[in-house]
C-alpha cells in the first residue's frame, strides 16, 4: 500500500503512522514527495513498479496524483478530501513555503500548476473509495464528491481537511483493499 500526502507535508506523518500502526509497516510505503508534479508521479511511479503497489491511498494533492496513477495502472485508490483542481487551489501558493512537518524550506514554482494541469483526469478504469468530511476549510468537499460521482464516496458532516479521525475509517479501508 502507498500512502501519498498533501501539499507542503511528509510521508511521515499523523494519516502514515496510523496506516502503520494499523496494517504494519512494513506493508505502508510513504515517501516525502518533491513539490514538483512530474518528478512526484516519477518517484510514484518508480515505487509502483519497484514494490509492486496495488492500493493507493492518498490525502489532498496525494488523492489528485493517487486518481492520476489509479487510472492509468487500473489500481484502487482510497482518496481522502481529494484536491481536484490543485492548478487552482495551490496558485496563491506559488514561491517559497514551509513544509508542514518539519518548517523545510521549498519554492513551489509557477511551472508546477500547468504540470499539474496536465495530470488532470476522469476517474474511470481505476476503483475508488473516497472519503470525504463536510467542513473542510481547504477544498470544496463537494467537487469531488461531483467528479467521483460513480465510485464508491463517504461524506462524513463536520471533520476539518486533515482528516483526523481516519481511526474511524481503517476497517472499511482493510475491507476495500482486498
Amino acid at each position: 500500500m502507498l500512502y501519498l500526502h498533501g501539499f507542503a507535508s511528509c510521508g511521515e506523518g499523523n494519516k502514515s503512522l496510523t496506516l502503520k500502526n494499523y496494517f504494519g509497516a512494513h506493508t505502508v510505503c510513504a515517501p516525502d514527495l518533491p513539490p514538483s508534479p512530474l518528478d512526484a508521479i516519477a518517484q510514484i511511479e518508480t515505487l509502483i513498479e519497484d514494490e509492486k503497489i496495488d492500493v493507493l491511498i492518498g490525502s489532498s494533492l496525494g488523492g489528485f496524483y493517487a486518481t492520476y496513477l489509479a487510472e492509468k495502472y487500473q489500481l484502487k485508490a482510497i482518496l481522502l478530501n481529494p484536491s481536484t483542481e490543485p492548478w487552482q487551489t495551490l496558485s496563491s501558493y506559488v514561491g517559497w513555503q514551509k513544509r508542514f512537518c518539519d518548517n523545510a524550506m521549498f519554492e513551489f514554482k509557477e511551472l508546477y500548476l500547468s504540470q499539474l494541469k496536465t495530470l488532470a483526469t476522469v476517474p474511470k478504469k481505476g476503483t475508488y473509495l473516497v472519503l470525504l468530511q463536510s467542513e473542510d476549510e481547504v477544498l470544496d468537499y463537494s467537487k469531488a464528491q461531483s467528479l467521483y460521482n460513480k465510485h464508491k464516496i463517504i461524506v462524513e458532516y463536520g471533520g476539518n481537511h486533515r482528516f483526523e479521525n481516519i481511526n474511524d475509517y481503517l476497517c472499511m479501508i482493510d475491507n476495500f483493499r482486498k
